[in-house]
């Protein structure tokens, strides 16, 4: 027999997704220890658990995986070919009706592209606290995309109106916003997308008490540190417009020890995404401000929220707070987390759909 961890590494499906799966019933260990409850898979059940990992990774809902799993192991193989066969079609409409939906946006997106102005193009000259600077750096650099796909958000926005410099980062999943105050711009609003990299060599600068200096011209960002000097060309790409993406104020908040949290996390329950990639946190608020840590999560509980545990850590950490505020309004609404003595930084994450 195979151990649940064999299981999992020869699967493709990770240790948390196979007991999320022998909860659900859909692949139940063959003989569980009694005394330390650990899953033993026979070796035909491995061949199912491969089975089941393609199957979530083409995006089969579980209902249908347990009636494929069923006729793999029996005799039906009819059924098993009209299962596999209706789930292809299912997926070949949807991709039918999003390219004709798409072929529709198309020309709308030419006509707004037309029209747009650009703040990109201008020459800014102005300076900022480096502590500033470097905490609002540190509050947003971990939620920068890595997808080649989308260029655009594989920097940090730096957003300047007024005496304000706002910097944004967002992989699609979770956006972070911080602001930092600056001097010497009184002009209209400018924007400019910094390369990470050119982020972090920034922000090695930023570790004195002194002001530096900022500036922008037109596709060229410079940060001048003391001695130092960070530059280099801006990503030649616009920005979403992230004030739309703000969350309101939340209507359930706990205020959370960033410790005790943290432990909770890393040793509480998880449960897999749709695809058995990623873990998922199953957040459990009352309206007193309690959090608990729920093994499973129902779609129907207003109550319950999901969110990929990662990026949740991902953001306490950035926090860099003992406290921080959870703001919740919906199971499918982004969660806010800020720090409850400053209003100038806080992420959201993005809630992943709980199947019912």
């Amino acid at each position: 027999m195979f151990s649940i961890g064999e299981t999992a590494r020869d699967s493709g499906l990770g240790v948390s997704a196979l007991r999320f799966y022998d909860r659900a019933g859909v692949l139940v260990p063959a003989w569980v220890d009694p005394v330390s409850g650990y899953r033993w898979y026979e070796p035909g059940q491995l061949e199912e658990a491969r089975l089941l990992a393609r199957l979530r990774r083409a995006g089969m809902p579980l209902a249908d995986i347990r009636l494929v799993l069923a006729s793999w192991s029996g005799a039906d193989t009819d059924l098993l070919r009209k299962l596999l066969e209706a789930h292809l079609r299912r997926l070949e409409q949807g991709l039918s009706e999003a390219r004709s939906e798409f072929s529709t946006l198309r020309p709308l997106l030419d006509q707004r592209e037309n029209g747009m102005t650009s703040l990109r193009t201008a020459t800014v000259q102005l300076t900022t606290a480096a502590p500033e600077l470097a905490a609002a750096l540190d509050t947003v650099r971990f939620a920068a995309s890595t997808d080649p796909e989308l260029p655009m958000l594989g920097g940090v926005l730096f957003d300047i109106e007024g005496e304000s410099l706002h910097v944004v980062a967002t992989d699609r999943y979770r956006m972070a916003v911080a602001r930092a105050g600056v001097a010497g711009h009184d002009g209209n609003r400018v924007q400019a997308i910094v390369p990470a990299p050119l982020t972090d060599a920034m922000r090695a600068l930023l570790h004195g008490e002194e002001p530096v200096r900022l500036s922008l011209d037109n596709d060229r960002v410079t940060l001048e540190a003391g001695d130092g000097q960070a530059a280099g060309r801006c990503l030649d790409h616009d920005f979403p417009d992230y004030r739309r993406l703000l969350p309101r104020a939340g209507e359930r908040r706990a205020l959370v020890d960033v410790a005790d949290f943290r432990e909770a996390l890393e040793t509480g329950p998880v449960r897999p995404d749709e695809t058995g990639a990623h873990d998922l946190s199953v957040l459990s608020v009352e309206d007193d401000g309690t959090v608990t840590l729920c093994a499973d999560g129902d779609g129907g509980d207003p109550n319950r929220v999901a969110v990929n545990r990662r990026f949740l850590l991902d953001a306490l950490a950035a926090g860099a707070r003992d406290r921080l505020l959870l703001e919740f309004t919906a199971p499918t609404a982004p969660i806010a987390i800020r720090r409850p003595d400053d209003e100038s930084g806080f992420s959201i994450l993005m809630p992943v759909r709980l199947e019912d």
